[in-house]
């Protein structure tokens, strides 16, 4: 008779009922510890001594400060019974932050409406400052000419940035510029696999870490397309593929997966966008959005 081997502590860990809210992240840790090869174990301790930075961190700047692949930052979170990186950030932060802080990480239970309000502007005020203030007026000249080049221009986003790619779509083809949004993830991986040199990409992504549009931008990149990504300030998985940076330098809070002052933040951007292509190609946008309020005024009483 054979007698069944007892499960070892990193497989309770992950059949544990719990697992799927990844409570006690921190005390996962420290459990699975101890039987860890040497690169696991020194992301592992860099998770448990410095679980404040992680939550800001992405899975990129972690990699570089623990001399370690993103690989094997994404399969230590598999092994703590996590999809990936993100939900490992949010678990740490449950350990170490106030719950309301995963509605926004300025604010505090007790706060009245009119306090949430100035809290909630400010807010949006300073990432609106911090984003002028990092967004490099070189990159946002070659974004103008890539865009002006192409035959077309495709928009991926995925989430909160979906809505954003949505608006930047509609503002292009107010001024005549041929454009396509792609928010659904299986048609963007086709439709970027699709494109060519005569097409310009633009992929929004706070986090940089969306594993969605950065396969999307992969693979534009890959067919030859010239890929502009708009995406936080700081290393992310994205930028390898992106041949044009525009960054945002918004505080989001990093304890949810929403995103509430980034979308700010990229909003300003696209206007930037398109008030930089306007200009640039001024005769054929002032008879586009000549044309097409023509067409939007049989919209409205």
């Amino acid at each position: 008779m054979t007698t069944a081997k007892p499960a070892s502590k990193s497989a309770a860990i992950r059949k544990s009922p719990s697992s799927s809210g990844l409570e006690g992240a921190l005390d996962r840790l420290q459990a699975l510890r101890a039987n860890l090869p040497p690169t696991a174990a020194r992301i592992a301790d860099f998770f448990i001594s410095h679980a404040g930075e992680v939550v800001h961190m992405s899975v990129t700047e972690v990699a570089e400060r623990t001399g370690a692949s993103e690989g094997s930052v994404i399969s230590l979170c598999q092994q703590l019974g996590a999809r990936g990186f993100q939900q490992v950030k949010i678990a740490l932060a449950r350990d170490l932050v106030q719950p309301v802080q995963f509605i926004h990480e300025d604010l505090a239970r007790s706060d009245d409406t009119g306090t949430v309000i100035e809290k909630i502007f400010r807010s949006d005020f300073q990432a609106l400052h911090d984003t002028m203030k990092v967004l490099d007026t070189g990159a946002m000249e070659a974004a103008v000419a890539a865009i002006l080049k192409a035959r077309r221009v495709e928009l991926y986003g995925i989430g909160s940035a979906a809505p954003i790619a949505e608006d930047a779509n509609y503002r292009l083809l107010r001024i005549g510029v041929e454009a396509k949004v792609v928010v659904d993830s299986h048609v963007q991986a086709i439709s970027a696999s699709l494109t060519g040199p005569d097409v310009a990409v633009i992929t929004i992504s706070h986090s940089g870490s969306t594993h969605e549009t950065v396969t999307a931008t992969k693979l534009a990149k890959e067919a030859g397309a010239t890929t502009i990504c708009i995406t936080n300030f700081g290393k992310s998985p994205l930028l390898a593929h992106a041949d044009i940076v525009l960054h945002t330098m918004a505080r989001e809070t990093q304890f949810r997966t929403e995103a509430m002052t980034s979308r700010i933040a990229q909003l300003a951007i696209i206007d930037a966008l398109i008030a930089c292509l306007s200009l640039a190609d001024y005769d054929k946008a002032l008879a586009t959005i000549g044309k097409t309020f023509d067409v939007l005024s049989t919209k409205r009483y």
